[in-house]
């Protein structure tokens, strides 16, 4: 996607954790949420720290970064360690000085199951993932973003969090993430510190696609089909739709909007109930 920056977070911190990516499929070229979100960022003058635990993903990220003329760097974390969450915003303000912006890109749905088939240790080790996860970075940059009286704070949950019933763990941790969000959203803002949720519904991104034709035994093609196919728009939405949503939320033109959950879904939300 061709990027015309105007300037739009311009003089910004922030951090994106899962800013790497699922390897593409073999000819694919689509790009993650995280990625996504962190290249727009710094294209619009952010300059961000690519946080992942896997730290070959967040450089290639950063090498994307660097080679527009953005400002970027990387740090390796797992998120479901709470040391290692206190040291993302511990090297993030070492590193940025200030963080305006944090971003919680992480979640799995990896060993999910229907409630009368899930197992305790998948639960557990999705929860984690999804939602402990992000309590714990919000845990450590809240006293951050207080003391400078200002900070965005995203999280990205999922269509699942409203519709949805054989993956118990990840549908109930995702409605988890909104309802964090909102507790977050009202006891901050008194501070200028703001907390809202992104809601993708389905989405052409490698996690998704190269992820679960995998797990299915289908082909990436066909998978594609079936789900353009369930989208009233007609097609999947992209990294970069989810990337644009959070450029709204995180800049200061929605400085008057917290704790709000935005479905981007191509009108999936507007169907349930």
């Amino acid at each position: 996607m061709e990027l015309r920056p105007n300037g739009r977070l311009s003089g910004k911190t922030a951090i994106v954790v899962g800013a790497g990516q699922t390897p593409n499929g073999p000819g694919d070229e689509t790009i993650g949420n995280g990625r996504a979100m962190a290249i727009l960022f710094a294209a619009e003058g952010a300059e961000v720290m690519c946080v992942d635990n896997r730290l070959d993903s967040a450089e290639e990220t950063v090498g994307m970064i660097l080679a527009n003329d953005g400002k970027a760097s990387a740090f390796a974390a797992d998120v479901t360690h709470t040391p290692d969450c206190a040291a993302i915003v511990t090297e993030g303000l070492r590193r940025l000085g200030r963080i305006d912006i944090l971003v919680n890109n992480v979640g799995t749905g990896r060993g999910d199951a229907p409630p009368h088939a899930i197992e305790e240790e998948a639960w557990d080790r999705i929860m984690d993932i999804n939602l402990k996860s992000m309590m714990m970075t919000i845990r450590q940059v809240l006293p951050v973003m207080r003391a400078q009286k200002s900070g965005a704070i995203l999280n990205i949950s999922s269509l699942a969090a409203l519709a949805g019933h054989h993956m118990v763990t990840y549908e109930v941790s995702k409605m988890a993430v909104n309802r964090l969000s909102s507790v977050v959203a009202l006891g901050n803002a008194k501070y200028n510190v703001r907390c809202n949720v992104i809601m993708p519904g389905l989405m052409d991104t490698p996690m998704a696609i190269t992820g679960i034709a995998a797990a299915s035994g289908k082909t990436a093609e066909s998978l594609r089909a079936e789900r353009n196919a369930r989208v009233p728009m007609g097609a999947m939405g992209t990294g970069w739709d989810t990337a644009y949503a959070a450029l709204f939320l995180c800049s200061d033109e929605a400085k008057f909007i917290t704790g709000v959950a935005l479905p981007v879904d191509g009108g999936m939300a507007a169907r349930i109930g």
